[in-house]
């Protein structure tokens, strides 16, 4: 499947992004893949709530193989070959798709940041505070530090 193709294709759903992806495309709406376009057929995004409909079809999810085994990834399956012909139905299975997609971004926690535990007294002897510059006291004499401005200055450590 070529691009021009697949925005044929997904014409009647609205506008897509195609991305260059493995062996093909990835398939987004505002940054939201849903879809995929590779060698091994088109491919959309299933959930819980979808899943029962690419079974009725005998559909089934993707896989690709590995030089040490074959991985089946249990969120995207392949679309029925019929709907390729069909692109005002192709259009609802693609909504459906995309709605999975948001579903699963939403079930996405954010990734929390780490915050290191600091003993501020620790951390205040370590360094030697010298106006605007931060310099550590163990580096060595000549050490370069930080500045505000557009030149870097070596100042020697006191």
């Amino acid at each position: 499947m070529d691009r021009e193709f697949l925005l044929d294709l997904f014409s009647v759903f609205g506008p897509v992004t195609l991305r260059k992806m493995f062996s093909g495309f990835g398939i987004s709406v505002d940054g939201v893949n849903f879809a995929m376009a590779l060698r091994a057929g088109l491919i959309f995004r299933a959930d819980e709530q979808t899943i029962p409909r690419f079974e009725a079809e005998g559909a089934k999810p993707f896989q690709y193989s590995t030089s040490k085994k074959t991985v089946t990834v249990a969120s995207y399956w392949h679309v029925p070959e019929r709907l390729v012909d069909d692109p005002d139905e192709l259009a609802g299975w693609a909504r459906d798709a995309l709605a999975a997609a948001l579903r699963a971004k939403l079930k996405k926690r954010p990734k929390a940041r780490k915050t290191a535990k600091v003993d501020t007294d620790k951390a205040i002897a370590s360094k030697k505070i010298v106006g605007k510059r931060t310099v550590r006291k163990s580096a060595p004499k000549r050490a370069v530090a930080k500045t505000t401005g557009k030149k870097k200055r070596k100042r020697q450590a006191t």
